[in-house]
């Protein structure tokens, strides 16, 4: 089917959503991907950092495989080994308490709204200007944007926005706050790093009124920032992590998890989900967490992500970058979006502007040096052209 049939398709059966790029992928192999005609691309967007150990890696597709010919699914109503497993694997490598599965980012900050406000009913949220937490109506209203709010609204109350400074995060807590919920970087309003003071005075104003603070780590954990967890990083501990897109090895996933002062607040029946946590999914998740929390991997991490950052300061109209590890954006003096689609259309190098100005990138951490400068050629090309 050619694309031009796959656009109409789109025209006549789909809701109209998405703004799709016109390129049809087929295959993936690590850091390349390749289109229907052929063409060979080098994908430093990892599917907005869901592939990050790169397309099809083979410890993933192996794990898939295996269960996929014994057990697709069963419920949450009896047990199946491979999501025991994962919970215990995600509890141990980062806060300690217990883990609550679900399919999807939003859906973990979603679980998470409802576990701090049950530990304090009626209680309130503080959440940053410029987060993005998910479009489901819990999270969309923890996502203070007009463009994405207003349609929709009224929304769910209860939210209140503030500056992500340690001044006004501090101020916006009192006895009724049920939770501050913050990304440690901020990625889809262009990679901004929450500065180490702003999470301690979070966690400060947390600690004098009994509130939670929770750290939506869906983007920029599972390794992305050259630590497991990205709150590793700022030497502040946080009450419960969300995560999923890299947690699944490129299958849909997501997790709440908590540390021990949380872990017994949500009972039976009190959320759920039909698909969370089933066995292929889990199997995949349990392969791509043992791959990512490899201290040789997140080294090459950090190492991959100072080569990227220095390279992409030295292009031509770049005037910043910024963000850890290998997640990444730029600033530039000219249109994003156009750089977008000519690195696409004309360098087969695949990365997303957050904005008009911001070009995001999200390189697999498996990357190499050498698929490094070969994406800064790509990209130099894109900004002259």
């Amino acid at each position: 089917m050619s694309l031009a049939e796959l656009q109409e398709l789109e025209r006549t059966s789909v809701i109209g959503s998405y703004a799709r790029l016109p390129v049809e992928f087929v295959r993936g192999e690590g850091s390349r991907l390749w289109d229907v005609d052929g063409n060979e691309y080098l994908d430093f967007l990892c599917g907005i950092s869901v592939t990050s150990l790169g397309h099809c890696h083979p410890r993933v597709v192996e794990a898939v495989r295996d269960q996929v010919g014994r057990l697709m699914h069963v419920s949450n109503l009896f047990y199946t080994e491979p999501s025991m497993r994962l919970a215990q694997k995600l509890s141990q490598s980062s806060l300690g308490g217990k883990v609550f599965f679900c399919n999807s980012g939003a859906e973990a900050n979603e679980a998470a709204i409802k576990l701090a406000r049950k530990a304090r009913p009626a209680g309130e949220f503080v959440v940053a200007l410029g987060a993005f937490h998910g479009r489901t109506y819990g999270s969309l209203s923890a996502t203070p944007q007009e463009s994405k709010q207003a349609p929709f609204a009224p929304l769910v109350p209860g939210f209140r926005a503030v500056e992500a400074t340690p001044e006004a995060l501090s101020a916006a807590v009192d006895q009724r706050t049920a939770a501050v919920i913050l990304e440690p970087i901020q990625g889809e309003s262009g990679v901004h790093v929450l500065s180490e003071q702003c999470l301690q005075a979070a966690r400060d104003a947390c600690d004098e009124h009994g509130a939670a603070l929770i750290f939506d780590e869906i983007q920029c954990g599972m390794g992305r920032t050259g630590t497991l967890w990205a709150y590793e990083q700022a030497g502040v501990r946080p009450d419960a992590i969300t995560t999923a897109k890299a947690l699944g090895g490129g299958l849909p996933i997501g997790a709440l998890v908590t540390g021990e002062r949380l872990a017994d607040v949500l009972s039976a029946g009190d959320h759920g989900s039909t698909f969370a946590g089933g066995p292929v999914v889990a199997a995949a998740a349990l392969a791509a967490l043992e791959l990512t929390d490899d201290p040789r991997l997140l080294a090459d991490v950090q190492q991959r992500g100072r080569q990227l950052a220095d390279g992409l300061a030295q292009l031509a109209h770049v005037v910043a970058v910024r963000g850890r590890g290998l997640m990444l954006a730029c600033e530039l003096d000219v249109a994003a979006p156009e750089v977008m689609r000519t690195a696409l259309s004309q360098q087969r190098l695949v990365t997303n502007a957050t904005g008009p100005t911001t070009l995001r990138l999200l390189p697999p951490l498996t990357v190499s040096a050498a698929e490094i400068d070969e994406a800064l050629r790509r990209l130099a090309a894109a900004l002259e052209g």
